[in-house]
């Protein structure tokens, strides 16, 4: 490991792999660190995604990582109406599930093929900005290292301190802050060309389920819940055990992970830029608010986070100003989702589980196109016209 480089990004997530493969590609001399022994793990995700965004960032499915595609999803309400929607409609986190960890450390090659390096075990301590330079102190396995680059690219998660060292606001409200725990479990009775989702803010309160299937006997079930929801600790497990319980098609089964974490589902931050130093990914907040699904939206971001600092680099400017082009970047591709998405999620958590009942009645009732904000509207406004008032501004 040398002291210095053009671009260091911590974090090897998607979001930091892609930005390093497209600052290499750019020219630029790129190192990754990461904090872990090993790209990929633990794995904190449902891993379900669409496989529809992959050629705009130059993927391709691979059968390292795809493991199980997926044909159509069920929504359930709370008293059990049942909506089913092909893979199409689902959006970013539908239509594969995947072995995320292997889906990082292929990321991860392509990276390293495109002239980047990797440094695992080796954990950020802290940023000093001086003369156009940041010098970054490091824990390389226990010996405190100093390093140095022009441009800095935080990818380091939900937990990142880059930012907050930078003096990038990144903080969020425990309201869109979701707890996560997830099982996978083995041994169940699924459809494996189906994932299922669950609705009901009384058994999980301001969130949802997901039985993402692997296999006919195997699946990522799990739950989140609103941070701001939970009273006493351990209660996201105890929501999941108790819906497991009602569900003997999962009941019968046996878990052979957990897995727990948090997940932001905030509206888009003021700015994830700063001299010197850019943001992609969680750390960013760029993850979809309704779903709390955030590979496409890092993968995306990381494009331009790295075609951006390779520009830098040879501008040799280094400035904020130079790094709007990364902010506009980013938005415009995907910054309405974001704000659209978490106008809904607000106003979902806010219903009760009678309203949730009708409105998925109404989608099982009707053919809709689109799973939208608009083509669900369109759909209650037939049966249940009055729910509709509810959602005026999103008409």
């Amino acid at each position: 490991m040398r002291e210095r480089y053009d671009v260091i990004v911590v974090g090897s997530g998607p979001a930091g792999t892609m930005t390093a493969k497209h600052a290499a590609l750019g020219g630029a001399d790129v190192l990754i660190i990461e904090k872990r022994q090993e790209v990929g793990s633990p794995v904190r995700c449902g891993e379900g995604f669409s496989v529809d965004w992959l050629p705009k960032v130059g993927l391709k499915p691979d059968k390292r990582w795809l493991v199980n595609t997926v044909e159509s999803g069920r929504m359930y309400s709370p008293g059990g109406h049942c909506f089913k929607f092909g893979a199409a409609m689902g959006g970013n986190e539908m239509g594969a599930v995947i072995e995320r960890d292997i889906f990082d450390k292929c990321l991860a090659e392509d990276a390293i093929k495109a002239g980047a390096k990797l440094q695992l075990k080796t954990a950020c301590m802290g940023l000093e900005r001086k003369d156009g330079v940041v010098r970054m102190a490091v824990d390389h396995i226990g010996e405190r290292k100093h390093l140095e680059c022009k441009v800095v690219v935080g990818a380091d998660g939900y937990e990142s301190q880059v930012g907050r060292w930078i003096g990038i606001d990144t903080n969020i409200d425990p309201k869109d802050v979701m707890t996560c725990f997830q099982y996978r479990m083995i041994g169940i009775d699924v459809d494996p060309k189906i994932n299922d989702f669950y609705i009901s803010n009384a058994k999980m309160p301001g969130g949802y389920a997901w039985v993402f299937c692997k296999s006919a006997d195997m699946a990522n079930v799990g739950i989140g819940v609103q941070a701001s929801r939970i009273t006493e600790p351990g209660a996201p497990k105890r929501y999941l055990d108790k819906f497991i319980s009602e569900h003997p098609h999962l009941a019968k089964g046996f878990a052979t992970e957990a897995v727990a974490g948090g997940v932001s589902v905030c509206q888009p931050i003021d700015r994830t830029v700063a001299d010197n130093v850019m943001l992609v990914g969680d750390s960013a907040r760029q993850i979809d608010p309704m779903t709390g699904g955030g590979i496409a939206h890092a993968c995306k971001a990381g494009c331009v986070a790295g075609r951006v600092a390779a520009e830098a680099i040879v501008a040799k400017d280094y400035s904020a100003e130079f790094f709007q082009r990364y902010e506009k970047g980013w938005r415009d591709i995907f910054e309405n989702v974001l704000w659209r998405n978490y106008m809904a999620k607000e106003k979902v958590q806010a219903m009760s589980d009678e309203t949730m009942d009708k409105i998925i009645e109404s989608l099982s009732l009707v053919q809709i196109d689109q799973l939208s904000i608009f083509g669900i509207l369109d759909a209650v406004r037939r049966k249940y016209p009055e729910l509709v008032k509810e959602f005026e501004e999103f008409l």
